[in-house]
């Protein structure tokens, strides 16, 4: 289906709207019916807008979403402005990733402002998702997952919180920040471990936090295994403890084919991940003469 016919109307409505903006400001504008002027060039904006969605000008429709949304600013509709500054953010995030997260931390701001945590935590978590995926850039993804954390927190939102949580703890790992990763898998397997519907969770929690331990230091590894199996006697059963005993075995022996075999027992029942084979590379690769693969 054509819709170029959709981008010319469009922006016939951008060119009215514009006017009426325009005349809105003047003298006698302001005398005869400013708002009502501003109200229409709103609603031009985001009818505009939704056509050049129609003709997938991305950047096109974040632009007229911006401008209605600082024109609801103006007449102080603060909902509809973070409603437009979202709509902004979600056409540009298919043309200009950096711009998106422009326009939802301003739908943030006015969110905080108003005291709707719940749903300015929800486009912390987006803007994370653009910084993972489009703009690679890990750090701040991190800090965009850990203020949703907080501001789910602060709203009783515990699962939510903990989901935000493992994503920063997932990505802390990777980057070789072990204690941060240790502190958040630890809290959030306490947090899950007395919960029937989660409590499953726990044991890959204490696993996750075991192995960042183990890169760490073998015996803070040994210790920390100690403690989770107290805390929570269902990891002692758990496939993950039979292997860290195992791995911390081979590791002690510095036996680099009885680790790979242990790896290799455990990925025939339960395939292992991207993350968790990375991090069992990195403790492979401090057995000595170790040539740094799992096969």
């Amino acid at each position: 289906m054509d819709n170029s016919g959709k981008e010319k109307e469009a922006m016939q409505l951008m060119a009215e709207a514009d006017k009426k903006v325009k005349a809105s400001g003047s003298f006698l504008g302001g005398m005869f019916g400013g708002n009502h002027k501003v109200e229409d060039a709103c609603e031009m904006y985001a009818r505009a807008a939704n056509m050049f969605k129609m003709a997938k000008n991305w950047s096109a429709a974040g632009n007229a979403f911006c401008q209605a949304a600082r024109l609801h600013m103006q007449l102080q509709n603060k909902l509809d402005s973070a409603t437009s500054f979202v709509d902004a953010g979600n056409a540009y995030k298919k043309a200009d990733p950096q711009e998106a997260i422009n326009c939802l931390n301003q739908a943030i701001d006015i969110y905080t402002d108003m005291g709707r945590f719940t749903i300015a935590a929800k486009h912390h978590i987006t803007i994370a998702e653009v910084y993972e995926s489009e703009l690679v850039d890990i750090e701040k993804a991190i800090a965009h997952y850990e203020q949703a954390a907080d501001y789910y927190k602060g709203e009783e939102s515990n699962s939510s919180a903990n989901k935000c949580l493992l994503k920063v703890g997932h990505y802390s790992a990777q980057l070789e920040q072990y204690q941060k990763a240790i502190e958040i898998y630890e809290q959030v397997a306490m947090s899950t471990m007395d919960n029937p519907l989660l409590k499953y969770n726990a044991k890959e929690y204490f696993f996750k936090a075991s192995l960042c331990h183990f890169i760490v230091d073998e015996l803070n590894a040994k210790l920390a295994i100690e403690k989770y199996e107290e805390m929570f006697p269902a990891f002692s059963d758990s496939r993950e403890l039979k292997l860290l005993k195992k791995l911390l075995e081979a590791h002690e022996e510095q036996n680099s084919e009885a680790f790979t075999e242990a790896v290799k027992e455990f990925d025939s029942v339960s395939r292992l991940d991207q993350w968790l084979t990375t991090m069992l590379l990195r403790i492979k690769k401090t057995i000595q003469g170790d040539a740094g693969d799992l096969k």
